[in-house]
């Protein structure tokens, strides 16, 4: 047993979750899970997307009451209805989007709704002596009379947390505050948070990176599928270990047992490919900053590159970047040859680029119109709005693609929403077949499908690249892209990990490479 594993287990827990059960229609998100977090430790929740992180952080603040199972704080069972009840006992939360006022000062959002009084106005000067105090705990200087937006992203999270330090938290909850830093806002973050872990500060920290898990972390509990998964010591645990643990692989791989994959320079030729195609989209340091840093990429014509990677690993945040979805601080990209610049997606399907995003409900399908006017939406955007495409055309290009796709629907008039996922998903890449574009991202196209539209849907882009077509193709499905790819880039914490051809990696490996080690001390 650790020293860390000794030290708790003669201590009391501040937090104790015990067999919670959380239940939606159709859905067991939680199912009899456990935790116990301890004075003076960060405890690391870590787990695939839909392992039920979020829903068990809403349930401990509050925000769901559980269906089974109890919440114990100091050994007493605690009943929080709502988040700010969770505040008032002592349990507070730092969410992933800063959720202030950037045009309040800093003093006035560590107060706001709390703001001391004085003769019956507030008291400005002491509510600014207060504020900086309390940042003065975790080490930061600054001036609190200024707008909170005069401060970088980090120092806002900073703020966020004195706020929660102001109610007397026992239990402070970070969910996901890294994703929008930098490695020196990161930084910056931890040295914070030691510092509140060494004043006896309780700390949950909700994380996909592997690399901070490890920087920051006393003990981790690994969540998959609704359930716990388990409860290690950090030290006890090696980074191949948990992602096994994360994605449910067996651990019967030891990294003794693993040689080291060669990466393959920028210039190879996939091995399902002619050997020499002509490369379409070629990007050189692209990155943004707190998002992606800076990776080269190229796309050749008829080929299929796979994106691998857990989620964080900034697979999507790489997609809409080469979409102009998001805005690159860094580096270039080049179309056939020429360089080009994507202030928005305007501009990508422009140079023959077409998007299908992983949030099919949200940022795909408009559930309530029919399948015609979701297939022509993308063609209709490019043509402009003083172009509108014939009614007969647009039944005609529906109509094709319903056959050519199968897609099971009673009417090109149906409304996409009362189709079924696979059906829904089979039309959004129609929307973007009708463009004619020259190369396609499919982000997560086969998510939430059943088997069968999942078969259907590679065969056709298999088919499309084989026609010349470039696609970038991510999956949280290693199978899926293992089978699919003529290369596949390796993505970890929101770089690139290596570029290996078809045939030079299986499920095992690309677990070492995602997993593998780097040196950072706590």
């Amino acid at each position: 047993m650790s020293t860390l594993a000794q030290a708790a287990s003669s201590t009391a827990p501040v937090l104790e979750l015990r067999g919670i059960s959380k239940a939606f229609p159709g859905v067991q998100a939680l199912s009899g899970v456990a935790l116990k977090l301890y004075p003076g430790e960060v405890h690391t929740l870590m787990g695939q997307n839909g392992a039920g992180k979020s829903t068990l952080i809403k349930v401990l603040t509050g925000v769901y009451a559980p269906d089974h199972g109890e919440i114990l704080l100091d050994g007493q069972a605690i009943y929080p209805a709502s988040t700010l009840d969770a505040q008032n006992l002592g349990i507070s939360t730092v969410y992933q989007e800063v959720n202030l006022c950037p045009n309040l000062s800093v003093a006035e959002n560590i107060f706001i709704g709390r703001y001391p009084r004085k003769f019956g106005g507030i008291d400005w000067r002491g509510m600014q002596q207060q504020a900086a105090e309390l940042l003065e705990r975790m080490q930061i200087r600054i001036d609190v009379t200024m707008p909170l937006a005069h401060y970088p992203l980090a120092i806002q999270q900073m703020v966020a947390i004195s706020r929660a330090l102001l109610v007397s938290a026992k239990v402070l909850i970070l969910d996901e505050p890294t994703s929008s830093l930098d490695e020196k806002e990161v930084d910056l973050l931890f040295s914070v948070l030691r510092g509140l872990r060494g004043q006896g500060m309780s700390i949950l920290f909700v994380t996909h990176f592997l690399d901070q898990t490890y920087a920051i972390s006393d003990r981790i509990t690994v969540m998959r599928n609704g359930e716990r998964e388990g409860e290690y010591a950090c030290a006890d645990l090696s980074r191949l270990e948990l992602v096994n643990k994360m994605v449910g692989a067996p651990a019967a791989a030891t990294p003794d047992a693993f040689t080291a994959v060669p990466a393959i320079v920028n210039d190879a030729a996939p091995a399902a490919a002619p050997s020499k195609l002509k490369a379409f989209l070629s990007a050189r340091g692209l990155g943004r900053k707190g998002a992606l840093a800076p990776m080269d990429i190229e796309l050749r014509e008829g080929e299929l590159l796979g994106l691998a990677g857990l989620l964080g690993s900034g697979r999507t945040e790489a997609a809409r970047l080469l979409f102009g979805a998001d805005k690159a601080d860094s580096g270039a990209i080049t179309i056939d040859g020429k360089e080009r610049s994507f202030n928005s997606p305007r501009d990508a399907i422009a140079a023959g680029i077409g998007f299908c995003s992983e949030d099919r409900k949200h940022e795909g399908a408009i559930l309530d119109l029919s399948v015609r006017e979701n297939v022509i939406l993308a063609l209709q955007a490019r043509m402009g709005l003083t172009r509108a495409i014939p009614l007969k055309r647009q039944q005609q290009l529906a109509e094709g693609y319903v056959k050519a796709l199968g897609i099971k629907t009673a009417s090109i008039e149906t409304p996409i929403g009362t189709l079924s996922g696979g059906n829904q998903q089979k039309v959004l890449l129609a929307r973007w077949l009708a463009t004619e574009p020259k190369m396609l991202i499919l982000d997560e196209p086969t998510r939430g499908i059943d088997v069968r539209a999942k078969q259907e849907i590679m065969d056709y882009v298999v088919k499309l690249c084989r026609k010349g077509m470039s696609i970038l193709f991510i999956s949280s499905e290693l199978p899926e892209v293992l089978r699919c790819s003529d290369r596949i880039v390796v993505m970890r914490d929101r770089k690139t990990g290596g570029e290996y051809p078809r045939g030079v990696l299986d499920e095992t490996s690309v677990l070492h490479v995602i997993a593998a080690e780097g040196a950072h001390a706590k």
